[in-house]
C-alpha cells in the first residue's frame, strides 16, 4: 500500500485529473499533473505540474523519478507515453486497457471475443470500403473515426447510402467504423472498480441522457429495463477488467434494447455518468480509483440514498450556477474553466435524495 505523502501523478490536466487530485489530497497524497496544455484545471489544486509534450522522454523520466505511481485521467494520452513511464514507475491501469480503448475497431472486435454484444459494425479504412459496410450493415448507421473523437466528435449519421460522401468528408477521410442503428429502450452505463488484488466492485447503474452526442443527465434509479439487464452487462465489464488485469475504475457504456444490453464502448478511467458518485454513493468513483492505483482497501460503492439526479452544465448552462447554489439540495461542482463555449463541460450539479424539479433545472423528463 503506497504510504501517504507519496505521489500520485496524473497524466492529463482536465477536471477528471482536478477530482482525482482532490479525491487523492483527501487520502493523504500528493499529485503531480503532467499535461501539454498551458492551463490545467486540475494542476490549479495540486502541488506540482509539468508542462510537456507527450513524446518530451527526458521530460517524462524526470515526471516519473517524482511520483510513486502514476495514472491517467483520459484515454487519449499515447500509448507510447504509457509504455515509456512504465519503465520507470508503476502506471495503472496499464496499457493493455488505453490502447484497446483507443481504436474502435478493436474495442468491438475484443469485446465481441469475450462474448460480448456490440452493435453490428464494420471496417472502414478508406471511401471505397464505406460502400462494402453499408451493403453489411445497412442504413441508418453512424460513422466513427476508429481512433480519437468523443463526446459526439468524428462522427457523421448516414440515413441512406446516399450520405456516403458526405459523411466520408464529415469525419475528415480518416479510418472508420461503420455502426448500425441500435433500438434501444434507455442507454446506462456500467462504472466499476478493480483492486489491484482482483477484487471488483460496481456502482449502481445510471440512465444516461445524451443531447448533441454529449452526456446531459444520469440519473437514478433507472427504468426497470436497465435493472434487469445491469447484471448481464455487469458480467461482461468484470471479464473484461479480469482480461486486461485492469486495476482502477473502468467504464462501459450499453444500450438497454428487448434483446438484452448491447455494448457501446468502455472508458479505461473515471467517467462522467459516475460523477453522481461524489455525493451520491457511500465512496466515489474518484475516491475508489486513487484507492485503487494506491493499492488501498476499497471502498463501500452502495448508493447513499434515493433519488440521484447528476446535470452536466455544457457551454451557456453555466450560467445558472447562481440560480443552481441558491437551490438548498443541490450539490455544484465548477471546474474552474475561463472560456465558455458551444459544447464544452464547465461544471456539474447534483441531486441526492431529492429532485431538481422546481428548481432552475427543468428535469421534468428524466425518471427518476
Amino acid at each position: 500500500m503506497l504510504p501517504p505523502g507519496s505521489t500520485i501523478g496524473i497524466l492529463g490536466g482536465g477536471q477528471l485529473g482536478r477530482m482525482l487530485a482532490v479525491a487523492a489530497a483527501q487520502l493523504g497524497y500528493k499529485v503531480h499533473i503532467y499535461a501539454p496544455d498551458a492551463t490545467s484545471v486540475a494542476a490549479e489544486v495540486t502541488a506540482h505540474h509539468s508542462q510537456a509534450a507527450w513524446d518530451d522522454e527526458p521530460r517524462l523520466a524526470a515526471f516519473a523519478a517524482a511520483c510513486d505511481v502514476v495514472t491517467y485521467e483520459f484515454e487519449n494520452v499515447p500509448v507510447d507515453t504509457l509504455r515509456f513511464l512504465s519503465g520507470h514507475v508503476a502506471v495503472r491501469p496499464g496499457v493493455a486497457g488505453l490502447k484497446i480503448a483507443q481504436d474502435r475497431l478493436e474495442e468491438k472486435t475484443f469485446v465481441a471475443g469475450l462474448g460480448g454484444r456490440p452493435a453490428p459494425f464494420a471496417a472502414v479504412p478508406d471511401r471505397a470500403a464505406l460502400d462494402a459496410a453499408l451493403e453489411q450493415v445497412g442504413a441508418p448507421a453512424i460513422l466513427k473515426t476508429v481512433r480519437m473523437g468523443y463526446d459526439g466528435k468524428g462522427q457523421a449519421r448516414l440515413r441512406t447510402s446516399a450520405d456516403a460522401d458526405a459523411a466520408w468528408e464529415t469525419i475528415g477521410r480518416h479510418p472508420a467504423v461503420l455502426e448500425g442503428f441500435v433500438t434501444f429502450a434507455h442507454e446506462f452505463s456500467v462504472i466499476l472498480v478493480r483492486g489491484i488484488d482482483g477484487e471488483v466492485r460496481f456502482w449502481d447503474s445510471p440512465a444516461n441522457v445524451h443531447e448533441g452526442g454529449i452526456l446531459a443527465t444520469s440519473s437514478l434509479p433507472p427504468p426497470q429495463i436497465i435493472f434487469d439487464q445491469q447484471d448481464e452487462a455487469r458480467a461482461l465489464m468484470a471479464k473484461i477488467a479480469d482480461e486486461l488485469d485492469y486495476v482502477g475504475v473502468l467504464t462501459g457504456e450499453f444500450f438497454a434494447t428487448e434483446e438484452g444490453p448491447v455494448f457501446n464502448e468502455m472508458a479505461p478511467r473515471v467517467h462522467n455518468s459516475g460523477h453522481w458518485t461524489i455525493e451520491g454513493a457511500i465512496v466515489s468513483q474518484f475516491e475508489n480509483h486513487i484507492r485503487a492505483v494506491a493499492g488501498l482497501p476499497l471502498g463501500s460503492t452502495a448508493t447513499a440514498a434515493l433519488p440521484v439526479v447528476m446535470h452536466n452544465l455544457i457551454g451557456g448552462g453555466i450560467e445558472t450556477v447562481p440560480d443552481l447554489l441558491a437551490d438548498p439540495a443541490c450539490h455544484l461542482h465548477h471546474y474552474g474553466k475561463a472560456e465558455v463555449r458551444e459544447g464544452r463541460k464547465l461544471g456539474h450539479a447534483t441531486w441526492v435524495g431529492a429532485s431538481p424539479k422546481g428548481s432552475v433545472l427543468d428535469c421534468s423528463s428524466v425518471e427518476v
